[in-house]
């Protein structure tokens, strides 16, 4: 079985959860942080909104420079759900794509032109649908801090039962 046939029932998966939960996002209170060390309720839903663009990007290139920034802002995001249907559309394309000899192609994550760490694209791909899982999950620990129901992810919620 290709990497890729293994990679995007997965990847579909997780994006359906991650869509359901920023469809909850409120618009009301954009630079709420439930602690002063956290993301604000903005930063961290325009996180999840582009984290998808990660496997793409990964998948299309050897290395990417975080020395730049981010571009995360405290302002609401109307377009939130558009950007996360469009990076979710071409990280998987670019899943599809991809050979599995191009899995194995060594992949690079810079700071300020310091290599952080290199591993096989296939590595780095999980790493990045775990970290968008993480930041999920703080993202539903916000909902419920903001009193908004908490849709299911992977099983029911106090909010909602099961979804299959």
């Amino acid at each position: 079985m290709s990497m890729a046939a293994v990679l995007l029932p997965e990847f579909d998966q997780e994006m359906a959860s991650t869509r359901r939960v920023l469809e909850r996002v409120p618009d009301g209170n954009p630079d709420w942080k439930p602690h002063p060390k956290s993301f604000s309720l903005a930063h961290l839903a325009q996180l999840l909104a582009r984290m998808p663009g990660w496997i793409g990007q990964t998948l299309t290139s050897t290395e990417l420079e975080l020395g730049t920034g981010g571009g995360y802002s405290n302002q609401p995001t109307t377009s939130l759900l558009e950007t996360f249907d469009e990076n979710v559309r071409r990280a998987r394309e670019a899943i599809a794509a991809s050979t599995d000899a191009e899995y194995d192609v060594p992949w690079s994550l810079k700071v300020h032109g310091h290599v952080a760490f290199t591993l096989p694209r296939r590595a780095v791909v999980r790493q990045h649908m775990g970290h968008l899982s993480h930041h999920r999950g703080q993202m539903t620990v916000y909902l419920r801090l903001l009193d908004v129901p908490v849709p299911s992810v992977y099983g029911p919620t106090a909010d909602e039962s099961w979804q299959g």
